[in-house]
């Protein structure tokens, strides 16, 4: 037992020694090069887009199906990100997204594409042939950039 301790306390000694020699050899100090230039840091952010969509009576289930099965892995495809589905205690009928982009520009570019991808429009056209899955007018979408103290960025 006594070996093992000293085993465990001799490597984390030298890995400490390492990481303070690798600091001291010229390495760039990244937190003084960000704080010098929080405009990289800024470009760095992702955009979000938060998607609300709103489904007929009874079919909730069906655009849940779509998404689960076949449009966040289209959605990857194309560049965007997914980061959460919830279906709001409030609202019947109602999915909610969050998906990011590297920028607005790029989202703007990632939904063109996606509109445009073969399998969408087969999955698309599949999942509505008993009638559409989202309502006329049941699409909102709200753009957000992140606060400077948003723990996503």
């Amino acid at each position: 037992m006594a070996a093992k301790r000293f085993l465990i306390l001799g490597l984390m000694t030298t890995l400490f020694g390492a990481g303070y020699m690798l600091g001291k050899t010229g390495a760039p100090n990244l937190v003084a090069e960000a704080e010098a230039t929080p405009v990289v840091l800024l470009q760095a952010n992702k955009t979000y887009e938060l998607r609300t969509y709103t489904a007929p009576d009874g079919k909730l289930d069906n655009l849940l199906a779509r998404f689960r099965d076949h449009t966040m892995d289209i959605f990857e495809t194309h560049g965007m990100t997914n980061h959460g589905y919830w279906l709001p205690q409030e609202q019947e009928n109602t999915l909610i997204y969050l998906l990011s982009h590297d920028s607005r520009a790029a989202g703007e570019e990632s939904w063109r594409n996606f509109g445009q991808d073969p399998e969408w429009q087969r999955v698309s056209e599949e999942s509505q042939r008993d009638g559409r899955i989202i309502v006329p007018g049941g699409v909102e979408r709200i753009w957000l950039d992140p606060t400077d103290f948003s723990r996503m960025k």
